[in-house]
């Protein structure tokens, strides 16, 4: 018996989020007392695949084909079945990102698997096999059993954090039966934006709401993002209204995001953010009015305007930085 790991790459290069993966998964995986297999799906240079050796994978499995460089998620799930099926695996773990939810139930329908998605925290109990997750919006936690031979699970970011374990690690190549016809999806050219950070990757955000007034306001807003290196945000309202794209947008109905440091500048913070906030490992809250719900669950507020507040944390960190 086995545990598979599915390590996303963005361009040929691995981010936080994979190895936080991993780390995950080893931990599992010697709780199992089970041998830990990577699997990396389109073209890697050896010494990134090499990189995952240092949270625990002793055995990196690439399919290392140009073809699947794109995600396509029928391709991917049918990779990692086969996998999956040929090492008789009995967890297959991937991130709860964009990748991860088009992947993970596609992987569970072909394995015959139960399948949890954004699970929190380590298992409860590996027997009978039971995991915590979210529900209700973030207002409560559910505690999920799975009862099926072979388990699917996604993990929400930051529910482990990253763990070191540097092992010696064994790549082998691998190449799936993977039909024609299961390329449907073509690409036939991308345009990707330069010198963006995307939101949901990010592990520095600085969002803000209708508490900016106008959406000639929001350059205090950028400038703080840019100095740390941070994605920008909003609320619902200042989408709906078109101050900002809803690709920005976080919340129940938005993206839900998990990064280290959110500050909220201007929100308010009613419940349908909350909900899209909540697993933020700091929240810093600027608000005029001390009552905003907001304050509720930040780590650290500060009251006073935003437009006047956010310059000099700007500042701040500029002569921190030099």
């Amino acid at each position: 018996m086995s545990v598979i790991a599915f390590a996303k790459n963005w361009n040929g290069k691995f981010k936080n989020s994979t190895y936080e993966l991993i780390s995950y998964a080893k931990n599992i995986a010697d709780q199992l007392k089970s041998k830990l297999i990577v699997v990396s799906i389109g073209e890697v240079e050896e010494e990134e695949l090499k990189s995952l050796g240092k949270y625990g994978a002793e055995r990196i499995v690439s399919v290392n084909d140009p073809q699947m460089n794109t995600l396509i998620s029928g391709v991917y799930a049918r990779v990692i079945s086969e996998l999956a099926e040929k090492e008789s695996a009995s967890l297959i773990v991937l991130s709860d990102n964009n990748s991860g939810k088009a992947i993970a139930p596609r992987v569970s329908v072909r394995v015959k698997a139960g399948m949890v998605a954004a699970v929190q925290e380590l298992p409860i109990s590996l027997d009978p096999f039971i995991v915590k997750k979210s529900v209700f919006s973030g207002k409560a936690f559910g505690h999920v059993q799975i009862d099926s031979q072979v388990k699917v699970i996604t993990i929400a970011k930051n529910c482990l954090g990253l763990v070191e374990n540097q092992v010696d690690c064994a790549i082998e190549k691998f190449v799936p039966e993977v039909k024609s016809d299961l390329y449907k999806i073509q690409v036939l050219s991308e345009d990707q934006q330069t010198n963006k950070i995307i939101l949901a990757d990010a592990d520095l955000v600085v969002s803000a709401g209708r508490g900016m007034k106008s959406p000639n306001n929001w350059r205090p807003v950028e400038e703080l993002a840019e100095v740390l290196g941070a994605a920008t945000a909003c609320s619902r309202p200042v989408s709906d209204e078109g101050w900002r794209g809803h690709e920005e947008h976080v919340g129940q109905t938005g993206k839900v995001i998990a990064p280290n440091l959110y500050i909220a500048a201007g929100i308010s913070g009613a419940i349908q953010h909350v909900a899209g906030i909540s697993r933020s490992k700091c929240i810093v809250a600027i608000n005029t009015d001390p009552e905003a719900p907001i304050f509720g669950i930040a780590d650290f507020g500060i009251l006073g305007d935003a437009m006047d507040v956010l310059p000099k944390l700007t500042e701040a960190v500029r002569k921190s930085k030099a």
